[in-house]
């Protein structure tokens, strides 16, 4: 009797063992974590480069916009700006901000600030050294600077909001400096 059940129990383990039901069930349970958890950080990854593209389109929409006229309004420069925040759609922009400056070179080529826009952000410190490559006697150039506070879907919980910032230098179209009215 006891040799009938240690037989039984040795290959009711054997079959245990060596059977391969729900092996497949077993490792779909392990990799669908691993494969959801790459899918959704592509997602994430994919979207934070589309920011990013989107940063910088509208630094330079802000800055073209701006440039058009040899004098801007601060409706023109609202209009601006505005555009600069549609350009971030499907994403939101209520973390948009944007640091707008008219700068003129003197005739020894040193820049001074003619007029400064800035919303929902700190002002750029280093804009007059940021031109330095850009001075020319007598000319001008307007610089935008935009910042924009990324926030991940689903790895919100592993990477808090990524801060991008992007600088665009244009010059007026119309005349040497973009005055303000």
């Amino acid at each position: 009797m006891i040799k009938n059940i240690t037989k039984k129990v040795s290959n009711f383990c054997k079959g245990w063992v060596g059977g391969e039901d729900g092996v497949a069930a077993a490792e779909a349970a392990l990799i669908f974590p691993i494969l959801m958890t790459l899918l959704l950080g592509v997602f994430d990854m994919g979207n934070g480069i589309l920011s990013n593209q989107k940063t910088i389109r509208a630094s330079q929409v802000t800055a073209d916009l701006v440039t058009r006229l040899p004098s801007v309004t601060t409706a023109d420069i609202d209009e601006a700006i505005n555009a600069g925040q549609l350009s971030l759609t499907p994403f939101p922009s209520d973390t948009f901000g944007v640091d707008i400056v008219s700068i003129r070179f003197d005739d020894d080529a040193l820049p001074e600030i003619i007029w400064r826009e800035t919303r929902n952000m700190t002002p750029n410190p280093d804009v007059l050294t940021d031109v330095a490559a850009l001075a020319e006697a007598g000319n001008g150039v307007v610089v935008v600077s935009v910042q924009y506070l990324f926030e991940p879907l689903f790895a919100g919980f592993i990477v808090d909001q990524i801060p991008m910032q992007e600088i665009a230098f244009a010059r007026g179209r119309r005349s040497a400096t973009v005055n303000r009215e």
